[in-house]
């Protein structure tokens, strides 16, 4: 080899040598960068395990075709099966994350990384403002309003006017007649309470009585689109809906414009009724109207399904109607002629509560509840990333045979005393729980005893010929032919 060959290969590999040294803080950042990455993708929760399905539509119409046939337990059964107590799916065009467990319900009523999410059907029924939907400050705000006419002392003071609708009702659409479809009844029913207690309408004159059946006849229409694909055609469930949810809530505007007029000349008070009080807080009228849409359906649609499932349970279980019976005349005897019940009778009533208990753990009115992450949060050693939907079934903690032995069977003996100190926290949770624990439970337990006294204790009833009793969800629970009984008045 010559000497400028000699040169040009030392030069080569000196330059080569310089690039290497050179290159080595660049690499050893890059290496540890790359390192840092991996630990880090390490150390951060894997996302649940399971399957989004077919896209846009994902898991949504299996699962709405489950409710409808009143499979839905054995559906989500199979999927925790399949994936465990923690897993992903896609449902209603978002994915979400399916949630199992005591731990998971005190996590989806508690945790302050999930905000409240209502289906998009829902949500344009009645309105984006509502409890449902706000957070924080506005949240306690308008919660502060409603609890106002919820609260332990003031449901104190509906029992007269409860009483009074119950009896009024039952003469009106019970006296006389052979057969009652039970649901139908119920939603009328319970509608009436909720109309007269929380919100002073009226029916002394035609057109206040015209308003009440109009109110009716919307809100009966609009729960049965709550989960409703919002495709809006007129021949859809969706469109049908929503058309009778604008209708309702121009009869809401229009109450709302009364009540400020009166409020503006002195002639009401905040205290009288909700719509007032929201009006003297300030609230702008679409956020009124929003709230009462949404409390208009809270306060009666679920109570109506308690009352007709308790109904069915009874017919069912001689020996459980038989104590709720005896409970009943007993405190019927000790009343005058047509005297109305009191609080005081109301506590009385102990079995009968264990009864409507038992019956919401077996068909829980509120099927599912969902919230939305606001930022990732884990749960179960899983990541669940912002803006996912996260969701519980009520059924699957409330039918869990390690928590709730020989969970198909009607036994409101779980709910007496000692049993019922033995049940572990956020396992029965028809009314949800943590801060956003239904403000409406006390009003819903003391119409419910209310209504069972009167039927109880005035008729007999069976199921008719050919009402097998079954029902389906869409999402609240409906029987057959609306639970179609016979009747008799007791002697």
């Amino acid at each position: 080899m010559d000497a400028a060959a000699s040169a040009t290969m030392l030069a080569t590999a000196v330059a080569i040598l310089a690039a290497v040294v050179i290159s080595l803080p660049v690499l050893r950042r890059l290496l540890s960068g790359s390192a840092a990455g991996d630990k880090k993708k390490k150390q951060s929760p894997p996302l649940p395990p399971g399957s989004f399905g077919a896209p846009v539509v994902g898991h949504t119409l299996g699962f709405l075709r489950a409710l409808r046939a009143n499979t839905a337990e054995n559906w989500i059964r199979r999927w925790t099966a399949a994936y465990g107590p923690v897993s992903r799916l896609s449902l209603f065009g978002c994915p979400t994350v399916f949630v199992v467990g005591p731990a998971a319900n005190k996590f989806l009523f508690t945790s302050a990384a999930l905000m409240p999410k209502n289906q998009e059907s829902f949500a344009r029924m009645v309105g984006r403002r509502s409890i449902r939907e706000v957070t924080g400050d506005e949240h306690r705000r308008v919660r502060a309003v409603m609890v106002h006419f919820l609260r332990l002392d003031a449901v104190k003071q509906y029992v007269a006017s409860m009483d009074g609708e119950v009896r009024r009702h039952l003469d009106a659409e019970w006296r006389g007649r052979a057969a009652v479809a039970l649901m139908p009844s119920m939603k009328t029913l319970t509608f009436d309470i909720m109309c007269t207690a929380l919100f002073r309408l009226g029916r002394d004159d035609a057109g206040a009585a015209r308003l009440r059946r109009e109110l009716s006849a919307d809100f009966q229409q609009l729960v049965r689109g709550i989960w409703a694909v919002p495709v809006n055609l007129p021949f859809t469930t969706f469109g049908r809906c929503l058309a009778a949810s604008r209708h309702g809530r121009r009869l809401v505007a229009g109450v709302i414009r009364e009540r400020r007029a009166k409020l503006e000349r002195g002639e009401s008070s905040p205290a009288d009724d909700v719509i007032t009080h929201m009006l003297a807080e300030g609230l702008p009228d679409e956020e009124v109207i929003d709230n009462v849409m949404v409390l208009m359906v809270a306060a009666h649609d679920t109570s109506a399904a308690l009352l007709t499932f308790l109904i069915r349970h009874l017919d069912a279980d001689k020996n459980a109607y038989a104590k709720v019976l005896h409970e009943q005349e007993e405190i019927a005897r000790s009343k005058a002629a047509g005297e109305a019940l009191t609080w005081e009778d109301l506590g009385r009533m102990r079995y009968t509560w264990a009864v409507a208990q038992e019956t919401l753990r077996l068909v829980p009115p509120v099927f599912s509840t969902v919230r939305k992450t606001m930022d990732d949060v884990e749960f179960g050693g899983y990541l669940i990333p912002k803006g996912w939907q996260v969701m519980q079934a009520t059924n699957v903690t409330q039918w869990d045979p390690a928590i709730f032995p020989d969970p198909g069977r009607f036994d409101p003996a779980r709910f007496e005393s000692p049993a019922a100190a033995a049940i572990p926290p956020y396992s029965f949770v028809p009314f949800g729980g943590g801060v956003r624990v239904c403000p409406g439970n006390e009003f819903a337990r003391v119409e419910t005893l209310v209504a069972v006294h009167y039927i109880v204790t005035r008729f007999r009833w069976k199921l008719a010929a050919g009402c097998d009793g079954s029902f389906s969800r869409s999402p609240m629970p409906y029987p057959s032919q609306g639970l179609l009984i016979d009747i008799q008045p007791m002697k």
